[in-house]
């Protein structure tokens, strides 16, 4: 009796299946399967997109150097000001600042690498003179270029004393200006610079501007802090590769008079900005609070890789190295090969740019 009864039932129910399933199915659920596929796509695009979009700017082991995305970030660094741009990197009320060109670019990387060991790579802005070098660099470092018309020649690596490195270097006192009105504290460096110390300590005091002399005479190791005396022709020989200025109304002073220097004699200081950068110094000198940096941490290119016997007397001493007094791209970097202080062919990943293609 019971099997009888199970037959009846597994029988009644097998018969219920094949009517179900030989049933054609209904439009809605259809339409209800077309949906849940497309959810479906939707979805697996959304993350596709969220991977492609977002991982390159995130932070990771692998890419320690690389920053999330802030609020403060404009979505679109193209058209961002140097005001947005500062406000992106500041750190404590700080911008390191250099100005860079296409060709120039390894020289950045080397330069950054050498400020990320000392870990002040965050406060980096990178001033590009060209398009090409807005969009790698922040292709590669999401927010730390800007850009500020006119753009520049990308293709070129202007000589020191053409007409076109005096158009790439008589824009930077606009630029630190600019910086200074918004009530920031900047650092400019060239690119041609390797940091071997933390610079930051040897800013003692609250003095208006900091600068290193770019003579190779050899000064004693407590020399005098102040503007070195003129020579026989009335002028100075401050380097304008490395300036730390703080916000105040003297930093603004020398700023402005630099511009107008520059503006009153550009035929005269064609090719070379430092001139004019030392007129403004003496010229206003009476007005600005300055600070020479210590030539044993601070030392001209031609003192620090032409007297070995100085090098070899101030060991332990020196922060940063200017690979000045040598004209010329490739040369440039041969000397620092030659020294040991070319560092991207073996470190590039600790550049915040990684390594450049």
């Amino acid at each position: 009796m019971l099997e009888t009864d199970h037959n009846k039932a597994f029988a009644k129910t097998m018969a219920q299946h094949k009517s179900f399933s030989s049933s054609p199915p209904s439009r809605s659920s259809v339409l209800n399967r077309y949906i849940s596929l497309l959810n479906g796509f939707l979805f697996i695009v959304s993350i596709l997109l969220l991977l492609g979009v977002f991982l390159p700017w995130s932070g990771s082991a692998l890419f320690p150097f690389q920053n999330t995305i802030s609020s403060s970030l404009p979505s679109n660094w193209r058209d961002y000001s140097l005001s947005q741009a500062a406000e992106f990197v500041a750190k404590d009320g700080t911008v390191i600042v250099c100005a860079v060109s296409y060709p120039f670019l390894p020289f950045l990387n080397n330069w950054l690498i050498s400020v990320s060991r000392q870990k002040h790579q965050d406060k980096v802005l990178v001033i590009a003179e060209d398009y090409a070098t807005l969009y790698k660099v922040n292709k590669k470092w999401p927010g730390h270029a800007v850009l500020i018309p006119p753009a520049l020649d990308s293709q070129t690596a202007h000589k020191f004393g053409s007409p076109g490195f005096f158009n790439f270097t008589s824009r930077r006192p606009q630029h630190l200006l600019q910086l200074l009105e918004l009530g920031y504290s900047v650092m400019y460096n060239d690119v041609d610079m390797v940091w071997l110390q933390d610079p930051f300590q040897y800013l003692e005091g609250s003095h208006d501007a900091y600068f290193t002399d770019d003579r190779t005479t050899i000064k004693p190791l407590n020399h005098s802090h102040d503007l070195p005396l003129p020579d026989r022709n009335g002028v100075t020989y401050i380097c304008s590769c490395m300036i730390f200025l703080r916000p105040t109304n003297g930093a603004k002073v020398l700023m402005k008079k630099w511009i107008d220097e520059l503006h009153a004699g550009s035929k005269a200081y064609e090719g070379n900005d430092q001139p004019a950068f030392n007129w403004a110094l003496n010229k206003t000198a009476h007005q600005v609070d300055v600070y020479l940096l210590p030539q044993a941490a601070f030392p001209t290119g031609g003192l620090y890789f032409k007297n070995e016997t100085w090098v070899k007397e101030t060991k332990g001493k020196h922060v940063i190295i200017h690979n000045n007094y040598i004209i010329g791209y490739d040369n440039k970097m041969k000397r620092f090969q030659d020294f040991g202080l070319w560092l991207v062919d073996d470190h590039s990943l600790e550049s915040p740019l990684g390594k450049l293609e």
